[in-house]
């Protein structure tokens, strides 16, 4: 089955050497029909020198947040690919790995690919620090008992989804930061799309932009929030009863253009 391919990259203060090798061994392992990257917050300079990158860059002023900017990024190539797939900028994924994840979408065998670091199989070349480790196989353990969907790993930053998939879910989220993956998931579930989960080789590199005490309180109300979207999805009837008390939150793709006062 021969599928077109868009890549999205969410990128917020990368280190641009990096980020320019990374597309490129994109391009060379995932051979897709575009990659974009989706640029927070640009420092000056910073797209002159992105001018020779082989991907189209899409840059705004402020900070979205890693699941807004997908998102804008997966609006923007829907229409023209088949399959939707994102990686983050920091190439913790290599690139021949998250091939590994885009090709049950693009064979047709799932509509949603999970990449995953804590998967038995996975080969994790070099660790986060005690704390961010601590802290991620926590959640990951409250997450399999809260989530329909038992994966061992929700917040790997490398994921495909077919482009039926995307229409299918879009009108159903509502995170802007890192806590957008946990609720695509949970979504996806909810509406009975075949989801695997896909081993990856994975390399931690320092410099993180995220807080993990913020980034896990945040991502803990996510998941009840997740969770809560999921049973009125199933129309579980006291999940949607409770909606129906609260006022109406729209959906990312109806704040598009929005930026987070955030370190998340």
């Amino acid at each position: 089955m021969d599928r077109t391919v868009g890549v999205v990259v969410p990128a917020y203060r990368p280190d641009l050497q990096r980020l320019e090798a990374y597309v490129d061994a994109l391009r060379k392992h995932v051979s897709p029909a575009v990659v974009r990257v989706e640029l927070d917050a640009p420092g000056p300079g910073v797209l002159d020198r992105l001018d020779d990158l082989p991907a189209t860059v899409h840059a705004v002023d402020g900070r979205r947040g890693k699941g807004a900017a997908v998102t804008a990024g997966f609006e923007a190539l829907a229409d023209e690919v088949d399959v939707l797939a994102f990686a983050d900028a920091d190439g913790s994924t290599p690139a021949e790995s998250f091939a590994a994840v885009v090709d049950p979408v693009r064979e047709g065998e799932a509509d949603l690919s999970v990449g995953s670091r804590r998967h038995p199989a996975s080969v994790v070349e070099s660790h986060q620090t005690f704390a961010r480790r601590r802290l991620g196989d926590g959640f990951a353990w409250i997450a399999r008992r809260l989530l329909d969907e038992r994966l061992y790993d929700y917040q790997c930053g490398a994921k495909a989804l077919s482009a039926e998939t995307w229409r299918s879910v879009r009108p159903h989220l509502y995170e802007a930061g890192f806590a957008w993956d946990i609720e695509l998931i949970a979504v996806a579930g909810a509406l009975g799309e075949r989801i695997v989960e896909v081993p990856v080789r994975w390399e931690d590199h320092p410099g993180s932009t995220v807080s993990p005490v913020d980034t896990s309180l945040s991502l803990a109300v996510a998941l009840l929030s997740s969770r809560h979207r999921a049973r009125i999805i199933r129309e579980n009837r006291l999940h949607t009863f409770l909606e129906a008390t609260r006022e109406h939150e729209p959906a990312l793709i109806e704040r598009q253009g929005e930026t987070l006062d955030t370190s998340e």
